[in-house]
């Protein structure tokens, strides 16, 4: 063995040269592997595998649906399911929560049926997935333990929780159990344990009630902020911009029509969005519900394309598409905000439609993936 190799100033040497040998071999072959990948046109923020009765495509058929278009989804299922009371339909099985007076009630195997399919894949096509949590009950004090004992069970599968609902029209009411609310402790130790792990969340909220008073404040606007900013280390998605089937864009008087609201609804989306104390808060422009205001008149659509022009760091596309059959239905909500995609700047668009995917998403794998290795036992419980 050469003396040099022994002095511990020129062993530090090759070590470091191996090591940035190590590096340049890695930085290749990940440019390689890039550019071999297809130039796909968008990441997908929010989509449910599953329905509101466990039903969907199988994972390896929704990657065909997905082909070179979609490069990676947030894949979760529906943490609610729809029960099928005889007394109710009878031999009518409802397969969505508005085809029934009939409770629905939090379905945890969700989050096992998405992890085993998540695990049947190859880990190139598992690179292109973050499997979300959400089979737990938000007005439950275990619901953070649930989540703990998922990590602990699954671990290197899960990027963070969601999409879970806080207050959502005809929904909420049909819930078997307590309400679920934005003042709830059980809601604050979810969010806890997200910042403790690094669990990105996805959170459902509706501003506002259905058919809400014209000028009035949002009902549930002042009880979200408090909310985010009780946990400034946990970073939180707000699903559809807090916007709902019969929950309207914020009206601020009724001389304002409709095809106006929108452009009052993104005032109030920006002025959170340069509240420094809200930093941590995204949203998802996911749904179609969602998109048709977006839309509705040339006004309002350039109002939200200004907004997000604005602050293009906090904003995410998402399908919310619940089990589709093929890609015609599955990207049929992208197609949409085309007249929106047309007045953004080019990297706002990739921004949303992308980069800001990949920075949330990966920067949440990462956290998980190092509390896993510090926290979750090896052997058997």
């Amino acid at each position: 063995m050469s003396t040099d190799c022994r002095r511990p100033g020129r062993a530090r040497q090759l070590r470091g040269l191996a090591a940035g040998t190590l590096a340049a071999l890695l930085l290749v072959g990940g440019a390689t592997a890039r550019a071999a990948e297809p130039a796909y046109e968008l990441h997908d923020s929010h989509f449910h595998l599953t329905n509101y009765i466990q039903e969907g495509p199988r994972i390896r058929r929704f990657l065909e649906i997905m082909g070179d278009r979609v490069g990676r989804v947030a894949i979760f299922g529906i943490p609610l399911q729809q029960t099928w009371s005889y007394e109710n339909s009878g031999d009518f099985a409802p397969t969505y929560y508005l085809q029934t007076d009939a409770p629905l009630y939090y379905y945890s195997f969700t989050d096992a049926y998405i992890a085993k399919a998540y695990q049947s894949l190859t880990p190139a096509e598992q690179a292109r997935f973050d499997p979300m949590i959400t089979g737990f009950n938000p007005a439950d004090m275990y619901a953070a333990d649930h989540i703990r004992r998922v990590l602990e069970t699954f671990p290197g599968v899960f990027t963070g929780i969601g999409e879970f609902t806080i207050h959502k029209e005809f929904v909420s009411s049909k819930v078997a159990g307590d309400t679920a609310s934005l003042t709830d402790p059980a809601l604050d130790r979810i969010l806890d344990f997200a910042a403790e792990t690094g669990l990105l969340v996805i959170l459902h909220n509706d501003i506002d009630v259905p058919f809400a008073k014209v000028g009035a404040e949002p009902v549930y606007l002042t009880q979200m902020k408090a909310l985010l900013k009780r946990h400034p280390k946990t970073n939180v998605i707000w699903a559809h911009v807090g916007l709902g089937r019969v929950v309207h864009p914020v009206q601020k008087d009724a001389a304002v029509g409709a095809a106006e609201r929108p452009q009052n609804h993104m005032e109030l989306v920006l002025s959170m969005l340069e509240d420094p104390e809200l930093s941590h808060l995204y949203f998802d422009i996911s749904w179609d519900e969602v998109a048709k205001y977006a839309i509705a008149s040339p006004e309002a659509t350039r109002r939200t394309a200004s907004v997000i022009n604005r602050f293009p760091d906090r904003t995410l596309f998402g399908t919310d598409e619940v089990a589709p059959p093929d890609q015609a239905r599955y990207l049929r909500i992208y197609d949409m905000y085309e007249p929106v995609w047309k007045l953004l700047t080019p990297e706002a668009r990739e921004k949303v439609l992308k980069g800001n995917y990949e920075r949330l998403f990966d920067a949440a794998r990462a956290r998980v993936r190092a509390w896993e290795a510090a926290n979750v036992r090896k052997e058997p419980r």
